[in-house]
């Protein structure tokens, strides 16, 4: 179920970290991921992962065992918890590390969600970086990346347009732009794909 989600080298480790997530669920919800899968291309591979995870956080349990690639795998497969304070603080830890390309794609995806605050967060730590590399995973997926950016316009006109009444001044508008790359011309690229 997780497998898909990384490269078959992390292989080993990602069984590990299965190993030691909990197995029970948030109220007691009678599956652990959804049967929804958020799909990606990175490195010529289909990276594959479940659009909400239901397992409890227990990670405070085993993550100062683990090495910094362990910690990042679970960092990106808790930014699927149908949890958003869970979400958050595993973007938050994962944005803070040295993190690995293939942690991009959960990256990019928690960005097209409703939660405000980690919009913000995302943005506070990636405004200083160089984001190329996020830049160049969200053009390799354009398509994808251009379905995001619409689902975040989504979130803001439902949600927060009476807080940000001027879409250029919303956040996630400005992450989009200045850290992942976003421009009109991929909306036309993505066209002419169709």
């Amino acid at each position: 179920m997780f497998h898909d989600g990384f490269p078959i080298n992390l292989r080993d480790d990602v069984t590990k970290i299965v190993k030691l997530i909990s197995q029970k669920t948030n109220n007691n919800v009678t599956i652990g991921v959804s049967e929804d899968t958020v799909e990606y291309f990175q490195d010529n591979n289909v990276i594959k992962f479940p659009y909400r995870t239901y397992y409890i956080d227990n990670s405070d349990e085993f993550i100062d065992s683990l090495n910094e690639q362990q910690k990042m795998i679970v960092h990106c497969i808790y930014s699927r918890s149908c949890d958003g304070f869970v979400r958050q603080k595993h973007m938050n830890s994962l944005l803070l590390m040295d993190y690995e390309d293939w942690s991009i794609p959960y990256i990019v995806k928690i960005c097209d969600e409703y939660v405000l605050e980690i919009l913000e967060m995302t943005y506070e730590i990636l405004k200083d970086q160089d984001t190329e590399r996020i830049k160049k995973f969200c053009l390799q997926n354009n398509d994808s990346f251009c379905k995001s950016y619409n689902r975040m316009i989504s979130y803001w006109n439902e949600y927060y347009r009476f807080k940000y009444n001027k879409f250029q001044q919303y956040i996630g508008r400005k992450l989009f732009r200045d850290c992942f790359g976003y421009s009109k011309s991929m909306e036309r690229r993505k066209n002419r794909s169709l």
